[in-house]
């Protein structure tokens, strides 16, 4: 038996639109930590080498200083590292692996997986990995590595692949698909003793028997993501396999589909489930709100959104499905006369027309409701 851990997209340079220059920075920084992470990860679990199945690197076009600090952190990982070039640095003319930053800095124990050629990583243990060498190849190059004979008796063979797979995807003539099939052929026929993946960003396991997984992410990325900011602690032989997930990351993608607001109650559980969120500088929050509220209670809402948005790393608000409706409670006490009486008429209104100028309305309202509770 053979232990390794195995990992994939980690995306070094990797940028998030929705998150602003700090947090950006932060999310950077997150990404380098995780390559440190998983080489204490490596050490404490007595692994023989780390297998890391595409995506390294964001892409081809990252930065001196990305690739810097890339290498500095593999420095730091304390057993053999086994590169696989992936569909976003893929091993091209122009790819990361071979620019100059990369080779002059590559540690010694740092490796490139430059074809599918089985290599000796181990006693009895050999590794064979399928290298992307163009982003868009017209078929997955796993299946070239995977016409390999089968290794001799008792030895190990460990392999990399990265790309998609026919399972998650509706369209199965897609170019560099994989289908599960063959792959579970290749374990069949002792042509592959652990298959290895990387492209897919949640934890995944494939057929039956434990012997195909995608590793995910080790920090998460986007909200559609199932079990990711992880890796997998792998121990295989010729009679078996067993993987075990290891946690990694630190960063979280929460989404809620569905939140109904319809009283002060609402807005309450809300504030505490929020609050309740650890770790909120590494949080991106995505909530999608509907139902039905007064002005006073929607601009009490907002007075919690916006003090949640200070606090979270992004904290994006979807409000097509709230509708706020002025009551005349919303006016009372308020003293409004004359002009601004008439101003108020107007924009409940235009709120009742609906559309832009409507949310516009309630915006305007909301606000000159507030101001006027605040000077009374």
């Amino acid at each position: 038996m053979v232990r390794f851990l195995h990992t994939s997209d980690w995306q070094l340079g990797m940028r998030r639109h929705f998150l602003d220059e700090g947090a950006q920075e932060r999310y950077a920084q997150a990404r380098f930590d995780a390559v440190r992470a998983l080489g204490r990860i490596a050490r404490d679990e007595d692994c023989r080498f780390m297998l890391v199945c595409g995506d390294a690197f964001e892409s081809n076009q990252v930065d001196r200083r990305t690739v810097a600090r890339a290498l500095e952190a593999l420095r730091d990982v304390p057993v053999p590292v086994y590169l696989l070039p992936g569909n976003h640095d893929p091993l091209n003319e122009a790819s990361v692996y071979r620019s100059a930053t990369f080779l002059e800095r590559k540690p010694p124990h740092v490796h490139v997986i430059e074809n599918s050629e089985p290599v000796l990583v181990a006693e009895g243990v050999e590794l064979a990995g399928a290298p992307w060498l163009s982003r868009r190849p017209a078929a997955n190059p796993v299946y070239e590595a995977l016409r390999a004979p089968a290794p001799a008796a008792g030895v190990v063979r460990v392999f990399a692949g990265h790309g998609a797979v026919d399972r998650f995807t509706p369209a199965g003539d897609a170019p560099g698909l994989i289908a599960v099939a063959d792959l579970e052929g290749a374990v069949a026929e002792g042509r592959a003793h652990f298959i290895a993946l990387g492209d897919r960003h949640s934890l995944t396991e494939l057929g039956a028997g434990g012997r195909i997984w995608y590793s995910g992410t080790p920090e998460a990325t986007d909200f559609d993501e199932v079990r990711s900011g992880r890796a997998l602690v792998v121990e295989v032989g010729p009679a078996g396999a067993a993987a075990r997930e290891v946690a990694v990351g630190g960063w979280r993608f929460v989404e809620r589909a569905r939140v109904d607001l319809n009283a002060a109650d609402d807005i309450a559980a809300l504030r505490l489930e929020l609050g309740g969120l650890e770790q909120k500088a590494c949080t991106v929050v995505r909530l999608n709100l509907v139902g039905t509220l007064s002005l006073a209670l929607a601009a009490a809402l907002q007075h919690e959104l916006d003090a949640a948005r200070e606090l979270f790393a992004s904290f994006e608000v979807r409000d097509g499905g709230l509708v706020v409706t002025p009551d005349d409670p919303d006016f009372a006490d308020l003293g409004f006369s004359g002009f601004a009486d008439a101003t108020v008429r107007r924009l409940r209104e235009r709120i009742e027309g609906g559309g832009e100028e409507g949310r516009v309305a309630r915006d305007a309202l909301m606000l000159l409701v507030r101001l006027a509770k605040e000077a009374v």
